[in-house]
Formats: C-alpha cells, sequence, structure tokens
C-alpha cells in the first residue's frame, strides 16, 4: 500500500465530499438542535455517513445490482433530492430548510445522506473498488482519512455562525442554496446526459 495512492485518493474523496460546502447544510440542519447535542450529533451523523461509504465500496455494485437500479438513477434521485433543499435555503421555508419539527436532530437525512453519503460519493467508491479491488485496504485508509478531515470541518460550523452572526448566516446559506441549485442541477444533467447516452448505444 503506497502512501501516494492513499493520499491522491483521499484528496479525492474529500473533494467529493465537499465538507466546507456541506457547512451552511450543517448549520440549517443544526439550527434549532441544542448546542450541547451538535458535537454529538454531527459525530453520529459523520459515522454513519462513513459506514454507509464503506459499506458501498465493499459490496455497492451487488447491492445495486440486487435492487437493479444503476449508479444513474442514483445521480438523478440525490439531485432531485439536493434541488429541493436548494429551494428552501433559497426563498426560506416556515418549516425550516428540511421541514423537521421545532428542535428536532437530523438523522441519517439529509447530513449522513445525501450531504455527506451523496450519489457522488457513493459512485466514486464504488468506481474505486471495482477498478482495482485489489487495493481495498488502501481505499479504506483514504476514505478513513478524507471522512476524519471532513468532520473536523462540520464540528466548527457552528462557530461559524457565531462569529457572521444570524444575518451573515441568512445570507450565506441563501448564497449557498443558489450554489446548491446549480450542483443539483448539474447532477440532474449528468444523470439525464448518461441515460440518454445508454439509451443511445
Amino acid at each position: 500500500m503506497l502512501f501516494s495512492d492513499v493520499f491522491s485518493a483521499a484528496v479525492l474523496l474529500l473533494l467529493v465530499i465537499d465538507p466546507f460546502g456541506n457547512v451552511p447544510i450543517v448549520i440549517s440542519a443544526l439550527a434549532n438542535v441544542p448546542a450541547a447535542r451538535r458535537v454529538p450529533v454531527v459525530l453520529r451523523e459523520c459515522l454513519l455517513a462513513y459506514l454507509l461509504l464503506l459499506a458501498f465500496m465493499l459490496g455497492g455494485q451487488m447491492f445495486l445490482k440486487w435492487m437493479q437500479l444503476s449508479e444513474v438513477s442514483l445521480a438523478i434521485a440525490g439531485g432531485i433530492i439536493l434541488f429541493l433543499i436548494a429551494l428552501r435555503m433559497v426563498f426560506g421555508h416556515p418549516d425550516g430548510v428540511f421541514g423537521d419539527r421545532p428542535g428536532a436532530e437530523p438523522f441519517i437525512v439529509p447530513l449522513a445522506v445525501p450531504a455527506i453519503a451523496g450519489p457522488s460519493a457513493l459512485a466514486t467508491v464504488m468506481l474505486m473498488a471495482s477498478r482495482d479491488p485489489t487495493r481495498l485496504l488502501a481505499w479504506t485508509a483514504a476514505l478513513t482519512a478524507a471522512m476524519l478531515v471532513a468532520t473536523l470541518v462540520m464540528l466548527a460550523a457552528h462557530r461559524l455562525q457565531r462569529a457572521l452572526g444570524e444575518r451573515g448566516m441568512t445570507a450565506v446559506e441563501r448564497l449557498m442554496g443558489l450554489v446548491l441549485t446549480a450542483i443539483a442541477v448539474q447532477m440532474l444533467l449528468d444523470g439525464v446526459r448518461a441515460f440518454a447516452a445508454q439509451i443511445g448505444r
């Protein structure tokens, strides 16, 4: 197991997971959660996302074949979910970004899935494992390193909220909502393009 392989794979996974881009989502999801519960919730969601990514790395292709699903459908579904979340971020909603009841803690959705373990991350780990299954130990080490960095970034999300203030965070949330809208649309377009390519074969 070469260090360069692990490092390059970890950087790739970190870019795909995009913890800095997930900061506004973390802040919005934890807005009504007591401060004392935020760290345990983030740690729990990151652990669930890590376990899901690891499971897809080890057996994702088999699961998709068993469910008769494709990576294209995974990308399209993730794009739709992110688009709906982005609309609430941009225009606001009385029930909050994720429609949870006041004081409710996020569980699995939307932090673990699709914010951290989104379609791109799931597809990436499956591709890494299927392309070179002899290096599963290296890919697992890379995933672990990337998730550790992502967890540290998202644990600091509430500090950014305090530094910027309520209005500042509202502005950041809406700005990131616009960015997230573009990401969601791009994800949908990629999925539709891949689907059209499959039909044209």
